[in-house]
This record gives C-alpha cells, sequence and structure tokens, in this order.
C-alpha cells in the first residue's frame, strides 16, 4: 500500500497512433484531476516512435544490423545499409518537416533527390513519370507540395519500418505491435514466453522511456491504457520494467483490449506485472481503486477488477452505478508533447488520410450506442450496452476548453455512432456560440440525416462523416439489423456530399450465409455510389465473428454453427464459423480490396466489377442505373 499520497501517472502504450494521442488517458487524467487526484500523463507510444527515429535510433538499428549473418539480411536490410549515411543525414529533418517545424524541406522531398528511396517506393512508378507528371503530380496538383511531401516521407518511414521489423524486432508495427501475442489468444504462454525472451532494441528503448518516465514523476500507480491488441505486448513490457525497478508502484490495466477480450480471465501470471485489471468505463472502477489504496475501501469493495488473491484470480464487482457521461469531465492533453506528433499522409485519397494526418482532438459526444442491436458487434459490452448522453452545452463547453488548452480545434468524435438528436443540438449551439471548429465523426445512415440536417452540421464545422455500409445487399443489411436499406444509404450519404462533407463507408464481407453472387451484387452498388459522389471513400473489413455479438450467442439465428473454443484462461474474443454456403471470402476479399482502393482514386468506375477478380464470378444483379434512380426517386 503506497504510504504517501496516491499520485497517479496513465501511459498510452504503444504502438497506437502517430499523429495524435489515444484519447483515454486524456479522459482518465482530467476526470481525476476534476476529482481533486494528482494525475498526469505520458505518451509512451510516440515517444518510441521518436526514439527509433531519430539519428541515434537508426544508428543503433544499423549497429544491430552489423552483428546480423549475411543470409539474414534482406534486401530491405541491405538497401538501407547501402544508403545508411543518407538515412541518418535526413531522419532528424523529414521528422520536423512532419512536425510542422519546416514546412519548406517540402521543396526537397518533393524532388524525389532527397530521401532515400526503399521498395515502399515501387508502387509510385505506377503513379508518377519520370519527369513528376501523371496521376500523382494530379493528385496533389501545381500547389499540393506539403501533401506531396508529406506522402513521400511517409513511405519513407514505412521503409525504415519494415528495416526495423526484418533486422531488429520481427514483432515491430507502428501500429499493430506484437498482435499476434495478444489477440484472442486463449492462453498466456506466447505472451509469457516473449516477455521471458531477452529484450530487442525495441524493448531496450520502451524500457529506458519507462524509467524515464517513473523517475520524471514519481507515481504511486500507474494506469496502462491498452485499446488494441497491438498495445498488449508493450504495456506488459512497461510494468515489467516499473515491477523490476520498485515492485511498490501499484500497476493497473484497463482499456478496450481488456474490456472486450480479458473478461473470463483466469491466468494468475498476468499479475506478476499488473496489480489489477478493471473492465468497462474506468471513472467508478478508478475510484473505488483509489480509495481502496488510501485505506478507505476494503478489497471487497472494488467495482468491476479482477485482482490476484491467495495465487487465483478474483473478479470483485461490488455494484455502484456509473459516473454520468455529463459528469465525466473534460479531457485534458496537459502533458503530451502536442507539438511532436507526425502528420502522416499514406493514402493519396482526401477522407482516408483524416486518420493519419492532423493532430485531432478526440472527443465523445455520447456514451455508448443509441441503436445498439447490429447482429456483428458487442451490442452486450458496456461500450455499446449503456447509452448516456450530455447536453450539447455541456459538450461546447468541453469543446471551448479543449481549444483553449490545446490551441487546436480540429475534433474527432470517436463515437459509436454519434446520435442524430445530439448532433443536432451540437451544431445549433456551436453556431450560436459562433465558435469555427472543424469535426468529423462517425454515424448510422439513417433517414434522420436530411439534407437540411447535413447542412446545418457542415455549416458547423463537419467536414466528413464516417458510417457503416457494412454488405451493400438489403437481405443482409436485414439479417445483420442494420435498420437501413442501400436506398436509403445512397440518399442519406448524397445529402452530406451535396453539402460539401466527405462521406466514408465502412464495408464487410464474409458475413454469415453471403455468398459469391450477394459479394458482387454489394461491390456494383459500392461502385455506383462512387460513380455518382455519395461516397468519397471505403473500407472493407473481414467479418469476424465475436463472443460477444448476437451472432457469436445465437449461430442458429444466422445460419452458421460455430467451432469449438480451447480452453481459455486468458484472451476470448474471436470464434470460428463454419457457414455451409463455403464461399471463397479470401479469395474475393483480394478483388474487393484492389477495386475500393482504385475507386477511391476515381479509377476503374466504369468497368464491370468482375474485372477486379482474378477467377470468374458471377454477373452482377444490380442494375448499372440502380442508385442513381434511388436519388431520382428522393
Amino acid at each position: 500500500m503506497p504510504s504517501q499520497p496516491v499520485r497517479v501517472l496513465s501511459v498510452i502504450a504503444p504502438m497506437t497512433q502517430l499523429n495524435t494521442p489515444y484519447p483515454s488517458t486524456a479522459y482518465l487524467t482530467g476526470f481525476l484531476r476534476s476529482r481533486g487526484v494528482d494525475a498526469v500523463q505520458e505518451d509512451l507510444a510516440l515517444a518510441l516512435a521518436l526514439k527509433l527515429l531519430s539519428r541515434d535510433g537508426l544508428a543503433s538499428v544499423h549497429a544491430r544490423i552489423a552483428t546480423l549473418p549475411a543470409a539474414k539480411r534482406t534486401p530491405r536490410v541491405q538497401a538501407f545499409e547501402a544508403d545508411y549515411a543518407r538515412y541518418a543525414a535526413t531522419i532528424a529533418p523529414t521528422l520536423a518537416f512532419l512536425q510542422g517545424r519546416d514546412a519548406t524541406l517540402a521543396h526537397r522531398i518533393c524532388s524525389r533527390a532527397f530521401l532515400p528511396e526503399g521498395s515502399r517506393f515501387a508502387p509510385l512508378d505506377a503513379f508518377e513519370d519520370a519527369d513528376g507528371s501523371g496521376p500523382l503530380a494530379w493528385a496533389f496538383g501545381a500547389l499540393g507540395a506539403q501533401d506531396h511531401a508529406r506522402h513521400l516521407a511517409t513511405l519513407y518511414l514505412n521503409d525504415i519500418a519494415d528495416v526495423i521489423r526484418e533486422a531488429v524486432d520481427p514483432r515491430f508495427e507502428f501500429v499493430r505491435y506484437a498482435e499476434s501475442l495478444a489477440l484472442s489468444q486463449p492462453t498466456f504462454d506466447p505472451l509469457a514466453d516473449a516477455l521471458a525472451a531477452p529484450p530487442t532494441l525495441v524493448d531496450e528503448l520502451l524500457r529506458e522511456l519507462t524509467l524515464a518516465a517513473i523517475e520524471r514523476h514519481r507515481p504511486t500507480l500507474v494506469l496502462v491504457s491498452v485499446p488494441f491488441p497491438g498495445a498488449v505486448y508493450a504495456a506488459f513490457r512497461i510494468a515489467q520494467a516499473i515491477k523490476a525497478i520498485d515492485p511498490t508502484i501499484v500497476t493497473a490495466l484497463g482499456g478496450g483490449y481488456v474490456n472486450t477480450e480479458l473478461r473470463e480471465l483466469t491466468e494468475p501470471r498476468v499479475f506478476e506485472h499488473f496489480d489489477y485489471l478493471t473492465l468497462d468505463a474506468g471513472e467508478r472502477p478508478l475510484l473505488a481503486l483509489l480509495e481502496h489504496l488510501d485505506g478507505k475501501r476494503s478489497q471487497t469493495r472494488l467495482v468491476r477488477t479482477f485482482v490476484r488473491q491467495d495465487g487465483a484470480v478474483k473478479y470483485i464487482n461490488f455494484v455502484e452505478p456509473d459516473v454520468a457521461f455529463e459528469d465525466v469531465g473534460t479531457p485534458t492533453w496537459d502533458g503530451l508533447p502536442l507539438d511532436r506528433y507526425l502528420s502522416l499522409l499514406d493514402m493519396l485519397n482526401p477522407m482516408h488520410r483524416l486518420w493519419s494526418d492532423g493532430r485531432w482532438n478526440k472527443l465523445t459526444v455520447a456514451h455508448g450506442c443509441y441503436w445498439k442491436k447490429c447482429s456483428f458487434c458487442d451490442v452486450s459490452l458496456d461500450y455499446i450496452s449503456r447509452y448516456d448522453t450530455a447536453s450539447a452545452q455541456t459538450l461546447v463547453n468541453r469543446i471551448e476548453t479543449i481549444v483553449n488548452e490545446t490551441g487546436q480545434t480540429g475534433f474527432h468524435f470517436v463515437d459509436e455512432a454519434a446520435p442524430p438528436k445530439s448532433l443536432k443540438a451540437l451544431a445549433a449551439e456551436l453556431q450560436r456560440r459562433q465558435l469555427g471548429i472543424s469535426w468529423w465523426g462517425n454515424i448510422r445512415f439513417e433517414k434522420s440525416f436530411t439534407p437540411e440536417l447535413c447542412q446545418q452540421l457542415a455549416d458547423s464545422g463537419c467536414i466528413a462523416i464516417s458510417g457503416g455500409l457494412e454488405v451493400a445487399s438489403d437481405r443482409l443489411l436485414t439479417l445483420m439489423k442494420k435498420g437501413v436499406s442501400v436506398d436509403q444509404v445512397a440518399r442519406v450519404t448524397k445529402g452530406f456530399a451535396d453539402a460539401g462533407i466527405l462521406v466514408h463507408a465502412y464495408l464487410m464481407y464474409g458475413f454469415p450465409t453471403q455468398t459469391a453472387q450477394d459479394t458482387v451484387d454489394a461491390l456494383e452498388y459500392v461502385r455506383q455510389l462512387f460513380e455518382q459522389g455519395c461516397i468519397q471513400s471505403g473500407f472493407f473489413h473481414r467479418f469476424a465473428c465475436t463472443v460477444h455479438s448476437p451472432v457469436g450467442q445465437a449461430p442458429q439465428d444466422y445460419g452458421v454453427t460455430l467451432q469449438p473454443l480451447p480452453p481459455v484462461s486468458f484472451a476470448k474474443n474471436d470464434i470460428g464459423f463454419i457457414d455451409p454456403t463455403g464461399t471463397d471470402h479470401d479469395a474475393l476479399g483480394v478483388g474487393l480490396k484492389k477495386a475500393l482502393y482504385n475507386y477511391m482514386h476515381g479509377i476503374g468506375l466504369d468497368e464491370d466489377v468482375r474485372a477486379w477478380f482474378d477467377f470468374p464470378v458471377p454477373k452482377s444483379r444490380v442494375g448499372r442505373n440502380r442508385i442513381a434512380k434511388a436519388l431520382a426517386g428522393a
């Protein structure tokens, strides 16, 4: 038990995003401070990336390569070695450019003579001619030097990441770092083995950064947030480093991954690294934990918390009401290096780039989902099922506070599906206060979004929206319980597009009973949505059945049979299933992604959708003008 007053350090574990902080620590730090708790935060994901992507970091990578036998030096590694002097000379100025601290470097980067170019640059040959003309030049325009340079610099960083992965740490990724060690792993063994193995260069750098943060803040409680499986390995390495230097520092693990995959945890070895694991919204469990650490609450009155007791894992849930969304306070980015995030541009599509380009203040309009019916979604979990709102006045107060703190007016609303009613009220309040912000977020394509509302949202600062079309098939949309039709999606998305708002569609393939014919028909719908200017961007996800979704809980309703899971003591989420249709979704997925990539660049919209597949597929049953007719009939 800490004897001194509790000081809380919240950390973002590698790897999440490089362009903006993941919002979990900002929310927790803001909430804890609103309750009088001494709370600070660090983004170790960004810190690790900047440590690797420095002259010293590249020198360390180069030194590790020198110890490799020739047989293990891949072509990418050999190319890096041959051009190492140029990488060492260009890394610092390139990062300064991506951080917005040296805009004039764009001209040199665009010359294609400044940066060394590895295999990530090869696809540019399809877009750019030797004289600098061609589709790539068209995409950026004569005055698009900043964006053009940011795209080239992003490819350059991806080349370096490839080298790190092939020469230093085979698990390394800028986003999905060591994801396979945690994603639906039934036992802790793979993660335990990795943690017991000799540290890689990446592990060593993360340990140095962790210890420096501990020395800087002297916390008594460290909260580690893991939103994705790709942050879990590093989270455990962080806790391992902390426990090695001071076992009295209390460590707690939470976040989206824990909330989703560790709900049935029975593995005691987890508690060699973390003293507590908390589930779902963190505010109430944290208040209970802080009272417990302060001697004001017994362990038996912890809330939604796993502990190890007498060598076994115990889940304790003293039932107390959650903190209302209206009362969770305002996120704070105090302590995070907002001028050091990297604005990356890995795709030319103007909508797609928003996820990696720009430093967005992430905020939530409401907690949970007001629809909570989609059959592929984890509707039984708190982050979906518990819907709670705040007034427009409260939301705009938060926005004003954040703008004053950060000096930045871009907001990404990270709701599962922002409610139309709340967005309308928010837009009206933003307009009433004459706040000039830019914002984007996720919605459902429902008929409440009339052209008039779309225009009001645009006038309030909305620049883009994303939403789930999933499988563009009315039969499958009904089976999914999406509550929308293809024609309705066309009309709603066109209303947004006509208001000057970019539209991104989440798409899905491989849903139960989906046939090759369904897939081809869906792609034809998607083609027409692009052709008619309804959507500007999209992404095809392969359907994965999860144990918390309606499909996972009642597979018979969807015509599939679940495959038995092995005994689970650690992570449990994805579950295999047998679909009697027998469709080869993996093969179809290649063609779908190829088509979508081209559609997002305005290419191939007049071609038969069958041309994107490398094997015979059925002819589409959808009329070539189906979407145009739906729009005309609106």
